[in-house]
């Protein structure tokens, strides 16, 4: 059976665009009628433009015709995240409370991209201010999970994660500051890698906060790195500039043989993870191992205290910035979000000075603790996804960040982590895997990440939009 055009990775359309045997044009007016079918159920778009995508596919199609293609991802059909600046558009921040300007140029991410030549036909949708696991907004229509539109897609990359599920294309760009790549990744059943601190330059720069790719497919994912990757002045925290092999991430199952896997099926604070999700965890474990990987049992390193801290120096920070908002802005910013905010109000000096060192206490307990192995592997979330209306698993402002306890970590410590499918419900809702590497180590996880895609047994289809 033929695959349909709009599921095609992008390895596949470069492949036939090479050989004359597709056209952009044609790939682009394909996963046009994707989204056009589904957006009314799904919602994770924002700035669709139709018209300019048949526009880039065109100039694309012209350069395939003169065998001159512009980058690597020439006619590809790719989304952006909200959140990464695109000139000339604005950026909510996922809320109704921001003032729309039009961005002055486009961020890193963005800038990389249209150099490759990628199709840009839209950008996808978040949460307020990003701060929610989930595709609740203020400003945005709920975004929902094509797996089950009753489910959250996860978040902040809300839009991206159930865009990247649907078929919307091969190519999808998120950011990630303590789970949002991998949370919606694990839950739309979908694959990314969150990078090493400043290995994908974004701009403004920030502590533990990250771009990637959310891709179908490994392979996808290790061609965006070959772009996203490549230096940009404007991050302060961007790493030295690296000739990085990204096509050597294929790699046959031997490649596990001798790698030491540390097994964590308990992030030490937060939700308990759900049996299902533990048991497929246990599965890939098992198949890494008959693979000649070694697998040892890994103790919890993080700690209520740390998941805390973070919890609570966030919540000042958004205190501050929601302060310096005009009053009829505030009112607009959803209220769980405003409560969170608010909570902050009685935290004293001291109260924030220990609550901001329990970023520098996490990243020393997740070093040390991944120091006697190669990679970690992990549940993405310890929960399946939640009721789309609900703005976290818990439903609760004084409890928002249950669910992150195995993602935020490597935020902290700057390792690569990636989130790969391992598997369904029995109510038939995707299971995400969390692969850490070791600092610098993004080739790495994706090579680790390669060989189990392969191990990982039969797929379900993907999800198609309802008939009515």
């Amino acid at each position: 059976m033929s695959t349909a055009l709009h599921d095609l990775s992008a390895q596949a359309l470069l492949a036939a665009y090479r050989a004359r045997t597709l056209s952009p044009v044609e790939v682009t007016r394909a996963v046009l009628e994707r989204v056009e079918r589904w957006e009314p159920k799904l919602q994770a778009t924002y700035l669709l433009r139709p018209e300019s995508a048949l526009e880039q596919a065109r100039a694309s199609e012209a350069r395939w015709q003169r065998g001159e293609p512009q980058g690597p991802l020439d006619g590809v059909p790719t989304t952006i995240k909200e959140n990464i600046a695109t000139r000339g558009d604005p950026l909510p921040a996922g809320t109704a409370a921001v003032d729309l300007r039009p961005a002055a140029a486009d961020a890193p991410p963005a800038a990389r991209l249209k150099e490759a030549g990628a199709v840009i036909f839209s950008k996808t949708t978040m949460p307020d201010y990003g701060m929610l696991s989930s595709g609740l907004s203020s400003f945005h229509q709920l975004a929902r999970n094509p797996w089950d539109l009753s489910k959250t897609p996860g978040g902040s990359s809300a839009g991206a994660g159930a865009a990247a599920a649907a078929g919307y294309g091969p190519l999808h760009v998120g950011t990630d500051i303590g789970g949002s790549l991998r949370l919606p990744a694990g839950w739309c059943g979908i694959f990314t890698l969150k990078p090493s601190l400043g290995r994908v330059p974004i701009d403004p720069p920030y502590m533990g906060r990250a771009a990637g790719p959310m891709t179908r497919s490994v392979g996808d994912a290790a061609l965006m790195m070959q772009v996203l990757s490549r230096p940009d002045a404007r991050d302060s925290m961007n790493l030295p500039p690296q000739d990085i092999d990204w096509a050597a991430f294929e790699v046959s199952p031997e490649h596990l043989r001798g790698l030491r896997i540390g097994l964590l099926l308990d992030a030490g604070c937060g939700l308990p993870v759900e049996p299902e999700i533990r048991a497929a965890v246990e599965r890939a474990a098992k198949a890494m191992q008959a693979a000649g990987a070694i697998v040892e049992p890994m103790a919890p390193f993080m700690t209520p205290t740390m998941l805390d801290g973070m919890d609570h120096l966030w919540r000042m920070r958004s205190m501050v910035d929601m302060n310096a908002l005009r009053p009829e802005q505030k009112a607009r910013v959803l209220p769980y979000i405003r409560e969170w905010a608010d909570s902050a109000a009685s935290f004293g000096g001291e109260h924030v000075f220990r609550a901001f060192s329990q970023f520098h206490a996490t990243r020393l307990a997740a070093v040390a603790a991944c120091a006697k192995f190669d990679y970690v592997l992990s549940p993405t979330a310890p929960n399946s996804p939640a009721a789309a209306e609900a703005p976290s698993p818990t439903n609760d402002p004084l409890r928002p960040l249950e669910h992150i306890g195995f993602t935020v970590p490597f935020n902290m410590s700057e390792q690569p982590a990636a989130s790969i499918h391992g598997g369904f419900t029995t109510a038939g809702l995707p299971i995400g895997l969390q692969i850490a590497g070791q600092r610098f180590d993004d080739l790495g996880v994706l090579k680790v990440a390669r060989a189990y895609e392969q191990i990982r047994g039969e797929q379900r289809p993907w999800p198609e939009p309802p008939a009515a």
